[in-house]
């Protein structure tokens, strides 16, 4: 009787023990699979995000083809997080234009980073690279004395009168300084300022 009593004993220990170590297993398995159900959740809302990218990329690409006023095929486009980016070569600056705000359009883009360069479809003279070399030169000069501009800080392109400036300013005052006294020199026609604020 003895016997029986003490095996009977040991088969409750252990069967309490299983469930308990079973409960504290389940317990455990449960955050396990909710971490992991988060992570999926998470890479499911990375493909998400990149599948809207380039559904926009794909939106934004058909609606330059067909913009008739667009003549460019040099046009690349980039999608982050609904921020689209142009860059490339178009014939001049109004095609630069008509593709931002055809881009602007698309269904799903937050903004346009408009990074177009205006290509010479003729042969640049001397006389208009020496006018370049000159308005540049200048630029370079009036921000080199202006004591708000990093102007160490600010590159400065100038191609058939368009100037192109990049580079790094600390406040988005100092890019719209940089910007007005480039458009304020003879010979500028305009301005593409891609100066990034940091």
């Amino acid at each position: 009787m003895n016997k029986t009593k003490i095996t009977k004993t040991l088969m409750a220990v252990l069967v309490g023990s299983a469930l308990v170590g079973g409960s504290a297993m389940a317990a455990d398995t449960s955050t396990s699979s909710d971490s992991t159900g988060s992570k999926i959740d998470s890479s499911m809302n990375k493909v998400g995000g990149y599948m809207d990218d380039s559904g926009v990329t794909a939106k934004v690409k058909a609606a330059l083809v067909d913009n008739d006023a667009i003549k460019s095929t040099d046009i690349s486009v980039k999608t982050h997080h609904g921020v689209v980016t142009l860059s490339g070569f178009v014939p001049s600056q109004d095609q630069a234009e008509v593709a931002v705000a055809a881009a602007k359009k698309v269904e799903g883009v937050k903004s346009v980073s408009d990074k177009l360069h205006v290509k010479d479809s003729t042969k640049a003279s001397v006389s208009g690279y020496a006018g370049d070399a000159a308005t540049t030169s200048e630029i370079k000069a009036k921000l080199l004395a202006d004591d708000i501009i990093p102007s160490r800080h600010v590159k400065v392109v100038t191609t058939n009168g368009v100037v192109e400036l990049s580079g790094t300013v600390k406040t988005q005052a100092q890019s719209e300084r940089a910007e007005g006294i480039a458009k304020a020199i003879d010979g500028v026609k305009s301005v593409k300022n891609d100066l990034t604020v940091k």
